[in-house]
């Protein structure tokens, strides 16, 4: 009696090892009676396998690859499927190459009907498709899982936002479970043949049904019965799956839902081109596995007995049917009542696939391979490729002087000596008045011989010496061209006054340069800095004066010809005036100072396009994504020149990739911001005036808000309320308010795509991403979409186009954000009462109310007859539950005349809303 049983995974003999160890569970299987005595015990077997040789060999191995099929389960079936009648059997199948070119069907049997109730776990095992004769333990394949994941990242279909309720509604309701794993090995001729069978038809039938499970020993039926019974696949369906993302570079698997149709030949020909249905041509073997007779894929005991009568029988009968069908497909007759029981049948047949289609069922499945079958090339390959499109560029030539510049540098070193000697002559004997007259000569050799000792004694003589060696040595190499050793003595004697000679020379010319001739001084040279070339830049090109804006950019360049930044910005400048060529060569040239720079590979790319260039465009691209996996443009902008060419496979890859980059980044700026909205309750009102630079974000201090209110004047609120939130259904429940028109605009990814693009001027993929945004706007496009538009009218000088998007921006958005910067930029240069009034109402409508608070307050302080002030302040203290302030605040508003009949409505709305604020309640 066997009492237990362990399973084994013999995969590593295929993937090159010849010999493994492991420790592998033991089970007791159903029968056994260890399984109800000690259910806790836990065994082990430790098996070792080893082969003399390897399986495959090493072309086999590096050329052939391994596919594996998960199905887990199908979902949202039919309600027929409800258990009532017999045992039913729910399949599954496809088929694969596998050797050469023939075809190997995987076939997924026994899924499990589950009621509707908990959704799956997450992860869970996979299973071996060895269920009729495994211990139930034993199911599990080890460290395999179903991990799951989001929807949109899936690759099938109902990924999209709008199917994502159907989709968890679904998982919760009646369902058949198979979570089974089939894997298949693919022999080097097998691989070509996948792929050029995906290349000719992207989607693959995947065939479900349901059969009847019934045993020989529950009674017989006659052979025409039984053979009218084999024919019929009851409830036959099929699910096509896109195979086509598996040759994009780098795919090895793909995972997703798949809706499930009625199996129709016409349609199934037209989809997949296949002929056959895989489980027409399986029936026999169905018909024997549902009796008992056998086990798919396995060699059971049953299997290996010698098979009985009935069995032989059974046997001939279906290579008979399969003869018989063979020969009545190809016969070019067939009776009129075949042909109506036929079409009765498959009328039958299909109204059961149409309720697949009515009950929305889909298949959840992975297809994975274990080697891509297009390979991704590698980063060092793009760089290599990138390199040799744009070698880097070379270094700068050595600087030579010249004879010229040797004796110009003699000449001023022999002039700051004499101006040191002439120092220190001063300092020994003082200057000489000029009207004293001539010196005598006795005096004059006294100095000199004093001078000379104090140079000599102090050093400084050798100092001049060595001062004026590096000079000299430049004459001889640039002037007189010697750089070897003399040959003779004689020579070098004759060298050396002949040097002297023209040394003392110069010297005299250099000493009546210094002492004779008055030189002019030099005219100081104006540079501009780099951030005043930028501005008149863009001014010239604001005032179309595009020549004056290119001399500014190449003054920016001649400055700095290795800044990376300048040779982008002249190329975005040559983009505008649609000189494409010149901005290949802007772009190219920044390129090469680095050839790892993002930016400058995604605007080559983008030129290159332009070009019709495509081949280095998608080099550029693919080196970007490489270079900076997170970045949301270079993934989005792949993803529209993969549409250009046609590839949606690959766009829509590349896209939701940069979705999920886009989400990653969002989710990690809500969880830095989330402390400081905590901190957006309002705080106390200062009465003391602010400094500017406290709000602005340049942070100059600004000397007119220093003045107070007149003494006899009542001044703004002074006491100090502790901080309050309020509680979070009350701010939940709030409306917008009525004059705020503020709608925050979706951040897609196409909308980062396009802010980049237009810092460049890149128009063409500018267009690309907007119709893109506007197609993946649920609603309306946002104010940004408008705005967006708005510049690329403006570029073009449709003047009257680019009105009607401004106008349709400001209905959308009127932008307080904007008028928050314009009004502080107003405060930084003139401050007064109005200015900060403005920062004030542009924070409160952004919901920054410390901000908001403290821009009233110091608005309040440089001019408490405001009433417009005062309503404002009552409205943060409405908002931050400090009952007192907004009372006394509301009685200013009054009390001074508030005259904005909207703002006050909105007063008392908020009064009316938090329920206290007007004293007259």
């Amino acid at each position: 009696m066997p009492l237990g049983q362990a399973v084994l995974d013999l995969l590593p003999l295929l993937q090159g090892q010849c010999s493994f160890t492991v420790l592998a569970p033991l089970y007791a299987v159903s029968t056994s009676p260890s399984e109800s005595l000690h259910p806790e015990a836990k065994c082990a077997l430790e098996v070792s396998v080893c082969t003399k040789k390897p399986l495959l060999s090493a072309s086999q191995l590096s050329d052939g690859n391994f596919l594996s099929v998960t199905l887990e389960a199908a979902y949202s079936v039919p309600e027929a499927f409800v258990p009532t009648g017999p045992l039913q059997n729910y399949m599954a199948c496809l088929q694969v190459p596998a050797v050469g070119k023939k075809e190997v069907p995987l076939l997924f049997m026994n899924g499990i009907l589950k009621l509707g109730g908990e959704k799956e776990a997450l992860p869970r095992p996979k299973k071996w498709s060895l269920a009729n004769i495994m211990a139930p333990g034993a199911l599990n394949i080890p460290n395999s899982f179903i991990l799951g994941g989001p929807y949109e990242d899936e690759d099938g279909e109902l990924n999209k936002t709008k199917d994502r309720k159907f989709r968890i509604q679904a998982e919760s309701m009646q369902r058949i479970v198979w979570d089974t794993e089939k894997r298949c090995y693919l022999d080097p001729a097998a691989v070509l043949i996948l792929k050029k069978r995906i290349a000719e038809c992207q989607y693959w039938p995947v065939e479900v049904c349901r059969m009847p499970v019934t045993s020989s020993s529950k009674g017989k039926t006659s052979k025409a019965d039984k053979g009218d019974e084999d024919r019929q696949i009851f409830f036959h369906g099929v699910a096509y799956v896109n195979m086509m993302p598996l040759l994009c570079p780098g795919v090895k698997r793909i995972r997703g839902a798949f809706r499930v149709f009625a199996y129709q030949d016409s349609e199934v020909l037209e989809k997949t081109k296949r002929q056959q249905s895989v489980l027409r041509d399986l029936r026999p073997q169905i018909s024997l596995i549902k009796e008992g007779l056998g086990t798919p894929g396995t060699s059971s005991s049953l299997s290996r007995a010698v098979p009985s009568k009935a069995q032989r029988e059974d046997k001939e009968k279906m290579t008979r049917e399969q003869e018989f069908y063979r020969r009545t497909s190809s016969a070019p007759k067939i009776q009129s009542s075949d042909v109506a029981e036929e079409a009765a049948s498959v009328t039958s047949l299909s109204l059961d696939g149409k309720q697949y289609v009515e009950a929305g069922t889909f298949l959840v499945m992975e297809i994975k391979l274990d080697k891509a079958l297009v390979p991704k090339r590698l980063q060092e390959e793009l760089t290599k490729r990138v390199k040799e499109m744009i070698p880097p560029r070379p270094p700068l030539p050595p600087r030579t002087g010249g004879a010229k510049k040797a004796v110009e540098d003699y000449h001023k070193h022999i002039a700051s000596i004499a101006v040191a000697i002439l120092s220190e002559y001063h300092e020994l004997f003082g200057k000489q008045p000029p009207d004293q007259g001539a010196t005598d000569h006795q005096i004059l050799e006294e100095q000199k011989r004093q001078l000379n000792f104090e140079l000599n004694s102090s050093g400084k003589y050798f100092a001049f010496k060595e001062q004026l060696k590096y000079a000299v040595v430049k004459i001889v190499r640039e002037k007189y061209l010697k750089t070897t050793a003399f040959e003779t003595q004689e020579q070098f004697q004759a060298f050396l006054s002949e040097l002297y000679v023209y040394l003392v020379d110069q010297m005299h010319v250099a000493l009546n340069q210094l002492l004779y001739e008055e030189a002019s001084s030099p005219a100081p040279r104006i540079r501009m800095t780099d951030e005043q070339l930028w501005l008149f830049a863009r001014e010239a090109e604001v005032n179309k004066d595009y020549k004056l804006a290119s001399l500014y950019h190449q003054q920016r360049i001649a400055q700095d010809q290795h800044n990376i930044q300048y040779w982008l910005d002249y190329g975005a400048f040559c983009l505008l005036l649609e000189d494409t060529l010149k901005a290949q060569e802007c772009f190219r040239e920044a390129l090469s100072l680095n050839p790892h720079h993002v930016r400058s590979l995604l605007l080559c790319g983008i030129v290159a396009v332009m070009l019709q260039h495509y081949e280095e465009a998608e080099i550029f691209f693919e080196d970007a994504c490489c270079l900076e996996p997170s970045s949301i443009v270079a993934w989005t902008l792949s993803g529209l020149f993969c549409e250009l060419q046609n590839d949606y496979i690959q766009a829509e890859m590349a896209f939701r990739e940069a979705k999920k980059k886009l989400q990653a980044q969002q989710a990690r700026e809500r969880s830095i911001s989330g402390e400081g909205r905590k901190q957006t309750s309002a705080t106390s009102v200062r009465s003391s005036s602010l400094r500017p630079e406290q709000l602005l974000p340049e942070g100059v201090p600004d000397g007119s808000a220093n003045e107070l209110p007149e003494t006899g004047q009542e001044p703004a609120l002074a006491s100090m309320a502790p901080e309050e939130e309020a509680p979070a259904s009350e701010t939940a429940s709030e409306d917008a308010s009525p004059v705020s028109g503020r709608r925050e605009s979706p951040c897609t990814i196409f909308m980062k795509a396009v802010e980049f693009l237009m810092k460049f001027n890149a128009i063409q993929f500018v267009h690309m991403a907007l119709a893109h945004e506007l197609l993946s706007q649920q609603g309306s496009p946002s104010s940004a979409y408008y705005l967006t538009l708005a510049q690329t009218c403006l570029l073009k000088e449709e003047f009257s186009k680019c009105e009607e998007c401004l106008c349709e921006a400001i209905r959308i958005d009127f932008l307080y954000g904007k008028a928050k910067q314009i009004y502080l930029q107003a405060c930084k240069s003139s401050a007064s009462c109005l200015t900060w009034l403005g920062v004030g109402i542009a924070c409160y409508r952004l919901e920054e109310m410390v901000e908001a608070e403290d821009a009233l307050s110091e608005a309040n302080a440089l001019n408490n007859s405001n009433a417009e002030v005062w309503a404002y302040l009552a409205l943060v203290c409405l908002q931050g539950g400090r009952q007192l302030e907004a009372e006394q605040c509301y009685k200013y508003a009054t009390k001074l005349g508030l005259e904005d009949s909207t703002l006050l409505q909105e007063l008392h709305a908020a009064q009316q809303r938090f329920g206290f604020g007007d004293p007259s309640f």
